[in-house]
C-alpha cells in the first residue's frame, strides 16, 4: 500500500501529468456544464421518438419536472468545482456519483455508443481520485501511509489555471443559455481558450513570477 501511494505521489511531480490533470478536469467538467443548462431551464434532452427507448426515457426523466433541473444543478454545481481547481476534490466526489449512475442508465437503456463514452468520463472521475487521495483516505481508514518527502511542484496550484477554469464556465454557460453554436462550436472555443491559458503560462516569465510570490 504504501509503495503504491508514493509511486503516485513520485508521478504527481512530473509536469505533463500536473497539466493533463488540470485539463483532465476541465474536459469533463464542462462537459457536465454543457449538459446542465438544458435541465435547469427544464428543456427536453433529446427529440428522440417515444417509441425508442431512449426517448421514452428521457421524456420520463423530464417529466419529473424539479427532479429534472435538481440533476442540471448538480451537475452544474460538479462541474464548476472541478473546474476551479481549488475544490477539485470535491467536485470529482459530486462527479463520480453522478457519472456512475449515468454510465449504468446508458448501458442499461442500450444507448448507442454513449456508453463507450461515459465509461471513459467514469475512468477519467477515477484517476482524479486518485489523484487526491491524501484528502480522501482519512475518510475512509484511520491508517497512516508514510510517504517519502518529495519536492512540491506548484504549477498545479498556479492561480491561472482556476482563473482559466473559471473563463471556460463562464463561456460555456453563455454559449448554452444563449444557444450560440453547437457542441462542436463550444468544444472549439473552450479548446481556444484553454489553449491560450497554456500557451500564456509556459511562454510569459510574468506568469510563472506570479506564482512565486502567491506559493
Amino acid at each position: 500500500m504504501n509503495r503504491f501511494f508514493n509511486l503516485i505521489e513520485f508521478l504527481k511531480n512530473f509536469t505533463i501529468l500536473q497539466i493533463f490533470t488540470i485539463y483532465t478536469r476541465y474536459l469533463i467538467g464542462g462537459a457536465f456544464v454543457f449538459a446542465s443548462i438544458i435541465k435547469i431551464q427544464n428543456e427536453r434532452f433529446t427529440s428522440l421518438p417515444l417509441e425508442n427507448p431512449v426517448g421514452f426515457f428521457f421524456e420520463a426523466m423530464y417529466r419529473t419536472g424539479m427532479y429534472w433541473q435538481f440533476i442540471g444543478w448538480v451537475q452544474l454545481v460538479g462541474g464548476l468545482l472541478l473546474m476551479t481547481q481549488y475544490f477539485a476534490t470535491l467536485g470529482a466526489i459530486i462527479y463520480f456519483v453522478l457519472i456512475l449512475n449515468i454510465f449504468l442508465i446508458t448501458y442499461s437503456v442500450g444507448f448507442t455508443g454513449t456508453p463507450a463514452v461515459t465509461f471513459l468520463m467514469l475512468l477519467a472521475t477515477v484517476y482524479l481520485l486518485v489523484w487526491d487521495w491524501q484528502r480522501l483516505l482519512p475518510i475512509l481508514t484511520e491508517q497512516k501511509i508514510n510517504i517519502k518527502q518529495l519536492p512540491d511542484n506548484q504549477l498545479i496550484k498556479h492561480p491561472i489555471w482556476a482563473i482559466l477554469g473559471l473563463i471556460i464556465f463562464g463561456t460555456t454557460v453563455v454559449m448554452q443559455v444563449f444557444y450560440f453554436g453547437s457542441f462542436l462550436g463550444w468544444f472549439l472555443w473552450c479548446f481556444g481558450e484553454g489553449l491560450l491559458g497554456f500557451i500564456l503560462y509556459f511562454t510569459f516569465p510574468l506568469f510563472k513570477r506570479f506564482k512565486v510570490i502567491t506559493s
